[in-house]
């Protein structure tokens, strides 16, 4: 498995691919992205994205589970339509199947000595048992102004569920595909969206069936937090308050959102009850952060597809104070002028598959 190591120091640099795929699998759709070198660009040849409910008989927008041979199949029906012509690839995965946590150690365990102890420790902060898991580590480099322990050091440990590395090796195999690597999401999202901030800022990435938080500082991911509320959860919660369909609930949010008006009012309180929580859960991580590292978050990026729900960025606006933005992952690429917009629109679903593809090429 790919070292974290590997991953830190990637995520503004390259693998030196000519051309790469970068492929997100999420819960409801896959989304990919095909970009080539040219010179110091990253030149953006195509993309896609595949609703999983769709493919499989449902409707857009459920939560699926499909088995890794329905997977292999929607997989290589996006790849057909969107004209993809690499066979290489990077893919992530996804942060149900991983952990990410800090340990402060003593500053004089080094090597071997490190290695036993974050081995250790993890077993305090891994739910399972520790042989199911793949893990990884890397010192957190100080800084002047941090207020770290004397003697101390921070040490960022990924554990990744084996099962599900096993999983994604099993698909790209029958896929037949290169995986050149893969990562955890959180990394790929740093990639797309960061260049080189100092200040900490807070990656909301809004799920369809989790929302992914992670607050990054100069490169690192310093803190991460997964709620269990989704775009999945807004949709059913229409659909059975009203009883009616999923998939009428679905283009019910998408078409209204927070801005619902006449007969469509009562949309409003019952996404609320989705989005309030996961707000104000955003919220307690931020207080968290700035407590135990004195520093402010000062920019908050909405990411993922249901980061674009209507009103939602007025309502992220209103509860931090710090600058809210859209994810725009594409302003790493090349592409057509006349895409632009386009792309921008679009941009915050495509932020993981666009930083794992980053990772195969210059940027």
């Amino acid at each position: 498995m790919t070292k974290i190591i590997d991953w830190a120091k990637s995520l503004f640099n390259n693998e030196n691919n000519d051309t790469i795929v970068g492929i997100d699998i999420g819960s409801s759709a896959i989304k990919i992205v095909q970009l080539k070198k040219s010179g110091s660009l990253a030149v953006l040849e195509t993309y896609g994205t595949l609703s999983l409910g769709q493919f499989s008989g449902h409707e857009a927008g459920l939560v699926t589970n499909l088995e890794n041979d329905q997977i292999t199949k929607a997989l290589i029906s996006l790849l057909t339509e969107a004209k993809v012509t690499s066979k290489n690839v990077g893919i992530t995965v996804q942060a149900l199947n991983a952990l990410l946590f800090t340990l402060s150690l003593p500053d004089v365990v080094t090597g071997n000595e490190l290695e036993e102890a974050v081995k250790s420790e993890a077993r305090s902060h891994v739910p399972v048992n520790i042989s199911d898991v793949s893990l990884d580590w890397i010192v957190i480099p100080k800084r002047d102004f941090e207020e770290v322990a004397d003697g101390k050091k921070e040490v960022l440990v990924v554990a990744v569920i084996s099962e599900s590395v096993k999983k994604i090796q099993a698909i790209m195999s029958n896929a037949e595909l290169d995986m050149k690597f893969l990562e955890v999401e959180f990394f790929s999202l740093v990639r797309s969206l960061m260049t080189h901030e100092l200040s900490p800022t807070m990656i909301i990435d809004f799920g369809a069936q989790k929302t992914k938080v992670a607050i990054v500082e100069a490169g690192t991911v310093k803190q991460v937090h997964i709620i269990n509320r989704g775009g999945y959860d807004i949709t059913n919660g229409i659909a059975l308050s009203r009883s009616i369909p999923f998939g009428r609930a679905e283009e019910l949010k998408v078409t209204y959102g927070l801005e619902p008006v006449n007969e469509h009012a009562y949309l409003k309180d019952l996404i609320l009850l989705s989005t309030d929580y996961i707000i104000s859960e955003c919220q307690s991580v931020v207080l968290a952060y700035e407590k135990k590292y004195n520093r402010t978050v000062h920019e908050i990026i909405l990411s993922g597809g249901g980061s674009r729900l209507k009103g939602l960025y007025a309502l992220a606006t209103e509860a931090f104070q710090a600058d809210v933005i859209y994810a725009n992952p594409f302003a790493k690429t090349k592409s057509p002028e006349f895409l632009e917009e386009a792309l921008k629109t679009i941009g915050p679903e495509y932020a993981q598959a666009v930083g794992v593809a980053l990772r195969g090429i210059t940027t």
